[in-house]
Parts: structure tokens; sequence; C-alpha cells
């Protein structure tokens, strides 16, 4: 935070200084009280499970000031105490406040169902080939972690891409509100959180409302390899610019020539009468259009492509890894999170990597799915049947409706296994696997199967 007094905070926030200095700098924000430096204004959370305002003592110990909504008469501190109606909206306000500070910053806004976070950084990558580019640390991009990011930008930036994500109706106005968004980017319509938000329609409603608040003149981005968005420009009320990105050559911007290599993907970046030959250091057709994204943002915003295209040569993804052991078999962890589509989409990239051995997969619960969890797992297992995988093991009650779902079929192309628990699983694969096997491991963040990676990488 940049030249903030308490006094600013409590003008963004509507709140009542109780009492401390009104002139005490603040320069971040805090809601973790362990984690509270000097300077920063604690922000107590109030949760399901645990309110934050039993920490203030504690974080005012080290840190500058506190919001409170708990105190309605006179605090005597030597620090401030800032009084507001609900500490979650002070907070949100604050953000607001911050992004009209720093209103000529343009923003780039990513949501979607899943892929967050891989556009959010390949767009941030290649807008850094030209300007001088702020993104969202970590994954904050919730109602409390998208005023957090915008409490941290500063006047030297060019250019920010925030991350913004949403599990309920009406939940992305008031991200939009907050961050005014000049472009905007939604990367795909699934089903994650449709046990809140009910059907792909609602979702892809909520995802596109993302626009509401987005600058006169902006420009909205969209994966045109997404069946709820190749027409939603046709059937939604979308009263700006479009810009259509993937691998479906009517797109704006387009990749044809798609190779996988053992440590690479190559494809050719086609926009008009342009033509750009990319190399990229992920794999899977989505990633593909992902970087598609992240080159069409950063030359709309005037970074050339052959400029952008460079920066993507010391480009690492941020969830899936590729873990290569000498002499070993090779890893591709994905285990930060799972959804029917992010699942489809890296079987795909099991079974589009370069492989001698084996093709292994590891598939855990996929959470989030409300009343329709059952079939989204079967689906999963009708779809590997089509795939060249040649052994599958299942850990979780849900992920057993895949195994389930494989063992209809008279096919004996592919094995399956169910295990109980991640070191029964790690066990069973450390017996069978060779150094030319891949091994996938994806699940929902839930199930902790990057434990399961880690007894593997140390086998």
């Amino acid at each position: 935070m940049e030249n903030i007094l308490v006094k600013d905070i409590v003008e963004m926030t509507g709140g009542v200084l109780l009492c401390g200095d009104e002139n005490t700098p603040v320069t971040d924000i805090c809601i973790n009280s362990k984690e509270i430096k000097e300077g920063d204004l604690f922000v107590p959370i109030i949760g399901e499970n645990v309110d934050a305002h039993r920490f203030i003592e504690s974080a005012l110990e080290t840190g500058a000031a506190t919001l409170t909504s708990e105190h309605d008469g006179i605090v005597v501190a030597e620090k401030p105490y800032i009084r507001v109606d609900n500490t979650q909206v002070a907070l949100q306000r604050i953000g607001a406040g911050i992004r009209k500070r720093l209103i000529n910053i343009p923003i780039v806004a990513v949501t979607g169902s899943v892929g967050k976070t891989t556009t959010r950084t390949m767009i941030a990558h290649a807008l850094a080939a030209g300007l001088k580019t702020y993104q969202t640390e970590k994954n904050f991009n919730s109602q409390i972690g998208v005023p957090i990011t915008l409490s941290r930008m500063n006047a030297s930036y060019e250019i920010a891409v925030l991350e913004l994500g949403i599990s309920e109706d009406g939940q992305m106005d008031i991200l939009s509100e907050m961050v005014q968004p000049d472009n905007a980017v939604v990367t795909t319509i699934g089903v994650a959180h449709i046990e809140f938000m009910k059907t792909r329609e609602n979702i892809r409603k909520q995802k596109l409302s993302i626009i509401h608040s987005m600058k006169e003149g902006g420009t909205l981005f969209l994966n045109g390899d997404d069946d709820m968005l190749q027409d939603a420009a046709k059937t939604e009320n979308l009263n700006c610019k479009i810009i259509y990105y993937g691998t479906e050559d009517w797109c704006d911007y387009y990749a044809k020539d798609i190779v996988y290599h053992e440590d690479h993907t190559t494809f050719t970046l086609v926009h008009g009468v342009q033509q750009v030959e990319i190399v990229l250091k992920a794999f899977g057709k989505h990633n593909v259009g992902n970087c598609v994204a992240a080159l069409a943002v950063a030359y709309e915003n005037g970074v050339p492509l052959e400029t952008a295209a460079a920066g993507f040569a010391s480009y690492e993804g941020p969830r899936q890894k590729v873990i290569r052991m000498d002499g070993k078999f090779t890893i591709i962890d994905d285990t930060y999170n799972a959804s029917p589509d992010s699942m489809k989409a890296s079987i795909n990239v099991l079974c589009d990597m370069p492989c001698d051995g084996k093709r292994v997969a590891v598939l855990g619960d996929m959470l989030e799915l409300g009343d329709g969890s059952e079939e989204y797992h079967r689906e999963i297992g009708r779809y590997l049947l089509s795939k060249p995988v040649d052994e599958v093991y299942v850990i979780g009650e849900l992920a057993d409706f895949i195994k389930d779902e494989m063992k209809k079929s008279e096919s004996e192309n592919v094995r399956v296994f169910s295990f109980s628990d991640r070191e029964e699983a790690a066990m069973s694969l450390m017996a069978i696997l060779q150094p030319e096997d891949v091994l996938l491991v994806k699940a929902s963040n839930g199930m902790k199967l990057t434990e399961l990676v880690d007894i593997l990488k140390t086998s």
C-alpha cells in the first residue's frame, strides 16, 4: 500500500476511528494474526468456524492498526481501532478505494471454471515481455483475496492481471465492481461449484457478469474451444468488443500445427496475416489455448506477438508439474484441484506426452459437484475407455464410480485398480512402475494426493 494513512482507511470504509492516531501509516493488509508485520492493518474476518476478532490484541503487538466490527463503546488503546459494520465488506471497500487511486493502470481480469491460474500467469508472462506487470499473488482470487491483491498494487506498474474466482451467485458483480477491469478473459464454463450454482447456464451467466463493471471500450476475450462460450456473443447480452481465441480456425487468434515433444509443445499462432512460431514448456491442448489467450491479450495491449512469444522461453506452469526422475518413471503432478473438464484435460496430457512404456493414471475424488457427483465420475470412466491409458488407479469413494463404469466394458485394453488410501496405492505403484512409464496423479486438493507424489519422489 502506497501513501495510505489510517484516516484514508476510515474514509474508504466509512468507519469510525475509536482511538489512536489517524496519521498512522499503513503499509499492508493482513488477515492472519500469525503472519502480521510492522505497519500492517489487521482485518479480523468472521469465518464459519473462527472469529478472528479474538486475535486483535496479539496482532496489534506488531501491526499498526486494526478494523473491528465488535466494539461499540470507547476503546482505549495506543494503536488505531476503526469501527466498521462488517470487516469483509470494509476490506472490499479498501480494495475499491485503492483501485480508484490507480484507475489509470489497465487491469486484465481472468475468470472461468477451469484454467484461471494458468491463464492468468501466462497472460502476465506475455505482458511482462513488454510492460511492467503486476499479477495476483498465490491464489488470492476470492471475495477476501481480491481486495488484498488490489491493495498491493502501486503506481509503478503499467498493467495488472487479476484472477477472479467465484462459488456463488452474485459474487462476480462484487469483484468486478471492485476491480473495474479494462479487459476480461473467460477461460471455460465447466461444472466446478455446480453444487452451489446449479446449472452450467447459470455458471456462464455468473462468469460473464465480469463485464458489468468493465470500463467503456473494454474487450472481452472468450475461449472458442468451449462449447458454452462459442455462441455466448449471440445468446448473452454482451455489450462490448469480443475477441475469440482457441484452436479453431474461425477464432480471431488460434493455434495450428500443434506438436507435443518430450519436454515442450510447439505450435503456430495465427492472427490475421500474422503467423508466429511458439515454444511452450507445458502440455495439453488446453494449455495451448491458454497460451493463445495470453498472446492475444498481450497483442491487444500493445506487446508485439514476436516479443510476447519470446517471453515464453522461460515460462513454467504454476499448477501442472512434470517431474522426470533420473533412472525412474515420469510423474505428471496435477494434484492441486479437479473437475470433470480439468480431469479430461489432464488425461489428454498423459496420452499426448511421448511415452515408451506404460501410461498410468492415479485419480481421486472430484469434490463440490453436488447431486451429479456419481455421474460426473462415471463420465470420466467412459472417457478413459477411449484413451490409450494402460492402467488406472482410483482412490476415494467417488473415484470408485470411475472404476465401476470402466468395469462395465468388456475391453481388456486397460486395467483398473481401487485403493483405500494413498500409502497403499504408492506401494503398489512403486512395485510396477518402470523408467519408461509416465504417471498422472489427479484429484481435488482435498484428497491430498500430493502426499502420494511426495512418497513416489522419495522412493
